[in-house]
């Protein structure tokens, strides 16, 4: 069984070949990067051969990304493209769905009917998925749901204090988000630690991010809600502010309602509060040089992370463990200490220099700490992968 995983973004198309026939085999991945752009970059790997490719390239529209994939991919990891189990996608949201679903029309428009709340993620997936149907008619397409994994958070986690009618009546509630990379590091950590009674704080951390708390393997809670808009500040997007901030901007400060989603969802999060760049590494930079903006950008944004860690303590009555996966998350050393720092009463003892040199399944906590610190590189593909497998062997059982 021969599955392709995609991810899509607005100016971008990720994938991997997945080969079950042997295991979880990574057969070949690449991908596209400035879609919609004058000149772009195609990039590839064969992962039976080890060849690799990197050349310049313009893609107009996502479907002439998927046609040079498709193009790598017959040239090389599959004779024919019926050799295509189904092709499986991290999608983000849809109203009233959830979970591993066949990507009908009518998938596709509980999709759409959410766009207002993912426009940066909704949108480019339905173009792409119906380019997908259109390109391969005969392959079926499977979507697993970001949303997925924090479906069992219960309803003081997940409900709003607004009028519950309203809530009932536009599916308003806390859905969270990064599910599929959530899992897959609580999972990897309980294997780990072979336990299955941890409680956990997982830690998905990169130009967007989301904590989660896990409890016995389950989400009990996670910082994003109905949008990707709340919970830590991310690269662009402001993360949790008082929604009054809408209204005196709108109403004493004379901007409008477009230009109030612009400025939190593209100019806000560290680009906006350092004034330097959405890139952690170039705020990091600029605060090394004196820039006070920039710091309090990397302070504000680590003691959210705290503030989170130690909310999900008291949720979950405990902490054993803390996880940390994305592009941030493996890889600044500083974001983990700061946001570490002061949690030694919960049982965290960083140990400094594991810290500093982590590589990923490190354990950075010292000896004895009662709480575990991972470092660790987070796998959706494999997770949406493994979920549209057990999609297709069910449905043909």
């Amino acid at each position: 069984m021969k599955i392709l995983i995609c991810n899509v973004g607005s100016t971008s198309l990720k994938y991997q070949l997945f080969d079950f026939s042997r295991g979880e085999r990574v057969l070949a991945s690449g991908g596209a990067e400035r879609v919609g752009q004058a000149v772009g970059r195609f990039y590839a790997k064969d992962h039976t051969s080890g060849d690799e490719l990197s050349e310049s390239a313009a893609f107009p529209t996502h479907r002439e990304a998927i046609e040079r994939m498709l193009a790598q991919l017959l040239g090389g990891a599959l004779a024919a493209l019926s050799e295509l189990s189904c092709v499986g996608f991290k999608v983000v949201h849809a109203r009233g769905v959830s979970g591993v679903q066949v990507l009908t029309e009518d998938v596709l428009q509980k999709m759409a009917a959410f766009n207002a709340v993912a426009p940066a993620h909704n949108p480019p997936y339905i173009a792409a998925i119906r380019q997908f149907r259109e390109l391969l008619p005969d392959t079926p397409l499977i979507g697993a749901f970001e949303t997925a994994f924090h479906q069992t958070m219960p309803p003081e986690a997940s409900l709003y204090s607004i009028p519950i009618e309203l809530s009932r009546k536009y599916d308003i509630r806390r859905y969270g988000f990064h599910g599929a990379s959530h899992e897959y590091m609580s999972a990897w950590v309980a294997d780990a630690l072979d336990r299955t009674d941890l409680k956990l704080v997982s830690c998905h951390l990169g130009g967007s991010g989301s904590l989660c708390a896990v409890k016995n393997g389950q989400s009990i809670d996670t910082s994003m809600g109905i949008s990707l808009q709340c919970g830590v500040m991310q690269n662009n997007r402001c993360g949790d502010i008082d929604p009054y901030v809408i209204f005196y901007l709108a109403e004493e400060c004379g901007m409008s309602l477009p230009e109030i989603k612009t400025m939190l969802q593209t100019k806000s999060g560290f680009l906006g509060m350092s004034g330097v760049s959405g890139d952690l590494r170039d705020v990091e930079q600029a605060a090394e040089a004196g820039n006070d903006d920039a710091l309090n950008a990397i302070l504000h944004y680590a003691y959210s992370i705290k503030k989170y860690i130690g909310s999900y303590a008291a949720a979950m009555g405990g902490l054993d463990a803390i996880v940390f996966g994305g592009g941030i998350g493996r890889h600044s050393p500083t974001i983990r200490a700061l946001a570490l720092s002061g949690l030694e009463f919960l049982g965290v003892r960083l140990d400094g220099e594991k810290n500093r040199h982590a590589v990923t399944g490190s354990d950075i906590s010292i000896e004895d700490a009662p709480v575990r610190v991972i470092v660790l590189d987070t796998n959706e593909e494999v997770v949406v992968a493994r979920k549209a497998k057990e999609l297709l062997e069910a449905d043909n059982a």
